[in-house]
């Protein structure tokens, strides 16, 4: 009777182990993911809202001309990385027009020297950029993006990425040139809108030969470009820059024979980026605006992550982790 009873044990041990062992492994892939997506792995953190060129479709624009107390950034940068934080994007409006570059600067040596981070990236019109400032903070950068729509100056113009005293292409080429000499991975970022569509950049492109060709689809925001700001204010409206998903299409259909390139839709930004503005708040664009969380220096990461409609898959999804820093890169020039 008891090895009767001994065998059923054991076929029942048998059978119930493997459905307990899956469960488990269940239970801790689906913890997995909630954590990854509760890590602001990669984050864009916008300085400032100032610019000095007027881009019409900028869907960030200078509503204030407020730039945080320098050791206040630090320290929200510090919270970050302690939270996971392993790549961080300066951005702005222009992050070189507070200070003449030296705010960035001092942030972007910051994060690479006292906390070690893997990528530390910066992106900017270009136009304010010297040598000196490479001189002194290059050694700290990973990657350097600058925003160019098109190879003619006259479309460039239309568009707004023009200031007075600036050629725009001809410190395109200036700033490529400080990157190689200072082993910087030079990256470039185009949005195609009504005015570029049609155009043929290959050429450009090939000449350049950025690690990353970044193309994103003109993107409307409520309460940032589309009209509907306080008229005193004057913010742009770019509905007039929209183009269709054919348009878009379009554009990477010319271009599908360079290998940089990155495409990302309206669909492919909207949730799958983590978006900090002046002030260290997180922004929403879950319902096609910008609503601000509190910031992290008053509430944590956590607790603005848990409002900031962050979507970890769409950011895996639109390749959002590459290989984003110089050490992990082969630089050819």
């Amino acid at each position: 009777m008891w090895l009767a009873a001994l065998i059923l044990i054991t076929a029942l041990i048998a059978a119930v182990i493997p459905v307990l062992l899956k469960r488990f492994k269940q239970g801790k892939s689906q913890s997995q993911h909630r954590d990854e997506a509760q890590v602001p792995l990669s984050v864009n953190y916008h300085l400032t809202r100032k610019c000095n060129y007027e881009c019409k479709f900028c869907f960030h624009q200078a509503k204030t001309s407020y730039h945080l107390p320098i050791e206040e950034a630090k320290r929200g940068i510090r919270m970050l990385v302690d939270a996971g934080m392993k790549k961080i994007n300066f951005s702005g409006g222009e992050p070189f027009i507070v200070d003449r570059g030296r705010y960035v600067g001092e942030l972007v040596k910051y994060s690479k020297q006292e906390l070690g981070m893997e990528s530390v990236t910066l992106v900017s019109n270009g136009s304010l950029i010297k040598e000196k400032w490479f001189q002194e903070y290059g050694s700290y950068l990973d990657i350097m993006a600058i925003s160019c729509d098109s190879s003619e100056p006259d479309t460039l113009k239309s568009i707004g990425r023009y200031a007075k005293r600036t050629e725009h292409l001809q410190q395109l080429q200036l700033i490529h040139d400080m990157c190689e000499k200072y082993e910087i991975l030079f990256k470039i970022n185009t949005v195609v809108c009504s005015a570029n569509w049609h155009e043929d950049l290959s050429e450009m492109i090939g000449t350049l030969g950025p690690v990353r060709w970044k193309v994103f689809q003109c993107l409307l925001i409520e309460g940032e470009n589309c009209g509907d700001i306080d008229p005193v204010k004057k913010m742009r409206d770019a509905t007039d820059q929209v183009v269709t998903r054919e348009q878009f299409q379009h554009f990477l259909n010319t271009h599908r024979n360079v290998k940089c390139l990155v495409p990302e839709s309206n669909e492919a930004m909207r949730n799958s980026y983590l978006i900090l503005d002046e002030y260290m708040r997180f922004l929403n664009n879950t319902k096609g605006r910008k609503d601000p969380t509190k910031s992290i220096l008053d509430i944590g990461v956590e607790g603005a992550m848990e409002g900031s409609g962050y979507d970890h898959k769409e950011f895996i999804k639109r390749g959002g982790k590459y290989e984003w820093s110089k050490k992990s890169s082969e630089l050819e020039w």
